[in-house]
């Protein structure tokens, strides 16, 4: 595909790759790959806003019967839904005596705790303090002002995104020994795509990186406007993209060819785009959220990556009505690229730790 021109769109998604090139015959891509470039969008990005809100997990995980529940950066959350719906969340240790609410039940929307019965309807009490929580129809964030440190927002850096009545979703969590800005580089290095992950990805080419053309990646259409972003923030994460042909794997020579955009609207989020080609507007996010050290002392970070997929196809929508088994199958190709991935990022957190990591 001409990295230059728009992706052509025929009567099927696929194509067939003429000439295959062997793994060790692609292109090497590490002098593009220079570490100060990935240095200088990390930092831009944690530069951004983030209101203080981490994302905790996915809006399908919050059941009727028990709260979600995470550590975030060191902090016990619990988070459930309130009789009338609202989403409620906050610390995750009862106020009585410190039992683990993450193990006690709701009911009709109150957290009743499994030792002695206290029941928290979302309201401050006994020193129990709710904490904002917001839900974006895929994920659930908590602000933790405390842990952030900086001004607080009142919604969380959502990125823009198909509308969700029309599209698939799938949200993937994984741990690894390392910390959030590990996850974040190695999203924002595109040139090991097609190296590393041979079974996903071929024939990739950086088009663009930040500082190179002067002008903003093309915006996926269809993408609804994202609630927390103010114009000028998420104009600059626009412009700070890296621009990326490529082609995923299906089976064989048979190959899915689409543009796609990386961009880091927030410190602990990347998204991808596809602005051309198949499945154009659909979104890839990756959040990172700090869980807190190990029994080892090593930091802990959660991936949390929703896929919100769409397409202008007719058959598109017999993939909605299947949702169901697709969900598993996309967390299973989630959790492939992750198993690689965050040993990559582990290894970063290694060798900066150690003052090991190159540059």
């Amino acid at each position: 595909m001409n990295p230059r021109r728009p992706a052509r769109r025929g009567r099927l998604p696929l194509s067939l790759r003429r000439s295959p090139v062997t793994w060790e015959r692609q292109r090497p891509t590490w002098r593009e790959a220079r570490p100060a470039v990935i240095a200088q969008a990390l930092k831009r990005a944690q530069a951004r806003p983030s209101g203080n809100w981490f994302v905790v997990g996915a809006t399908r995980d919050i059941r009727a019967d028990r709260p979600l529940a995470r550590t975030v950066a060191g902090q016990e959350i619990v988070v459930w839904r309130d009789a009338t719906g609202r989403l409620v969340a906050g610390p995750g240790a009862c106020p009585h005596l410190g039992a683990p609410l993450r193990d006690s039940p709701v009911r009709c929307g109150t957290l009743v705790c499994h030792w002695h019965g206290l029941a928290l309807r979302g309201a401050p009490f006994a020193g129990w303090e709710p904490l904002p929580a917001y839900d974006d129809g895929v994920l659930v964030w908590v602000r933790l002002d405390d842990v952030g440190g900086e001004p607080p927002l009142e919604a969380p850096v959502v990125p823009a995104r198909p509308a969700l009545a029309r599209a698939v979703t799938a949200v993937y969590v994984g741990v690894g020994a390392c910390e959030p800005e590990d996850v974040v580089a190695n999203r924002l290095d595109p040139w090991h795509g097609a190296w590393f992950h041979p079974y996903s990805f071929v024939d990739l080419t950086v088009v663009d990186t930040p500082g190179t053309t002067g002008k903003a990646p093309a915006r996926a259409e269809g993408a609804e406007g994202s609630e927390g972003e103010e114009g000028g923030e998420a104009a600059t994460a626009q412009e700070d993209g890296f621009v990326v042909d490529v082609s995923f794997r299906v089976a064989g020579r048979l190959v899915v060819p689409v543009r796609a955009v990386f961009t880091a609207p927030e410190p602990r989020t990347v998204v991808m785009h596809i602005t051309e080609g198949e499945g154009r507007s659909s979104v890839v996010e990756t959040h990172a959220t700090p869980l807190g050290a190990d029994d080892r002392g090593r930091p802990r970070t959660a991936v949390v990556e929703a896929v919100v997929a769409a397409s202008d196809r007719r058959g598109f929508a017999v993939a909605r009505g299947m949702s169901p088994l697709l969900r598993p199958l996309v967390r299973a190709a989630a959790g492939r690229l992750w198993r690689d991935d965050l040993a990559y990022a582990e290894r970063r957190w290694q060798l900066r730790s150690t003052g090991r990591f190159p540059g």
